[in-house]
């Protein structure tokens, strides 16, 4: 199996000559016509629409392509001196956003602002970029194979998540289970009909919301997990991670008993749930991109440590 260490060291050669000017390109972006954090008022957002006739996003759409599995992680080479997120590289990230009326305001404001920050530092290290789906809204944008319908795709600019999040608008009520299952349900049949599911790149959905799911996420998840293992699926093949935004008590309550209910019943470990009362948040008034890629990061070297405790015999790299 290639190493993926080398992997990593030869893409950061080749980006060395080119990533001042793209932090300098993306700074400049920034500074244009995007009011400071510290300026921005609570003013509603424009209309909500809950679909779109055509696609005012073209660049998310780049139709059925993707790029190239890359090579496996290994514990060693998800995080290096060089590059911290350097995991990133091998897995597909998904953002889920709730987009539900509570989520109006300066929540909605937060939101965008993650993913803003989040963009860059993804497509640096993956071309593909990522996708962003919201619980109500639905594109019309052509989705790629394996992955769900009504999806922003290949999202690489952060002025692309800036647009997006302005002419959108939080709206409905907070059906994580149900956007879950479409958002699993392809990916699984995907990762079946594969002759190698190594073959498949793995994935981390990062679901950013404000309140409780007025479904039943857990019972999705549970199903997903069994799925995965009747599949013998590696154990970093599919990643859920959810984050509070904004500090509702009951919605704290309500990740806290998904994740304790998850362990209850003996699922794979698949999921992962911060809240703003949370270690990974201590002293942060606000969710962060950082903050996210550092639990997702931590996630994936727990799963993969427990690859390497189970697969005995087999090498990791």
């Amino acid at each position: 199996m290639p190493n993926f260490l080398d992997s990593i060291k030869n893409n950061l050669s080749r980006k060395t000559s080119s990533g001042s000017k793209k932090a300098s390109m993306y700074e400049a972006e920034s500074s244009k016509g995007a009011p400071p954090s510290d300026t921005l008022t609570a003013d509603a957002p424009p209309p909500y629409s809950a679909a779109q006739p055509t696609n005012p996003f073209s660049s998310l759409a780049p139709g059925n392509v993707r790029s190239g599995h890359s090579p496996a992680p290994s514990l060693a080479s998800v995080s290096t001196p060089e590059d911290k997120y350097a995991f990133l590289s091998s897995f597909d990230t998904i953002f889920l956003i709730d987009d539900s009326s509570s989520m109006y305001g300066s929540r909605w404001k937060e939101v965008g602002a993650v993913l803003e920050a989040i963009t860059p530092i993804c497509t640096d290290h993956d071309s593909d970029g990522i996708d962003v789906y919201f619980l109500n809204h639905r594109s019309r944008a052509s989705n790629p194979s394996g992955t769900a319908q009504g999806g922003y795709y290949g999202v690489t600019s952060s002025k692309t998540v800036t647009d997006l999040f302005k002419k959108l608008g939080p709206s409905g009520g907070t059906p994580t289970g149900h956007r879950l299952d479409e958002l699993l349900t392809p990916y699984l049949e995907k990762l079946e009909r594969a002759h190698d599911p190594a073959s498949v790149k793995p994935v981390n959905i990062i679901v950013i919301t404000d309140g409780a799911a007025s479904d039943d996420p857990e019972s999705i998840i549970v199903r997903c997990a069994g799925k995965l293992d009747k599949l013998d699926a590696l154990p970093y093949q599919v990643g859920i991670q959810f984050f509070q935004v904004g500090h509702d008590r009951s919605a704290t309550e309500d990740l806290a008993d998904l994740d304790d209910g998850l362990a209850k019943r003996g699922v794979r470990d698949m999921v992962d749930t911060v809240t703003w009362d949370s270690q990974s948040l201590v002293g942060q008034k606000s969710l962060t991109a950082d903050a996210i890629l550092k639990v997702v990061l931590g996630a994936v070297v727990r799963r993969l440590d427990r690859k390497k405790t189970t697969n005995t015999g087999r090498s990791m790299t």
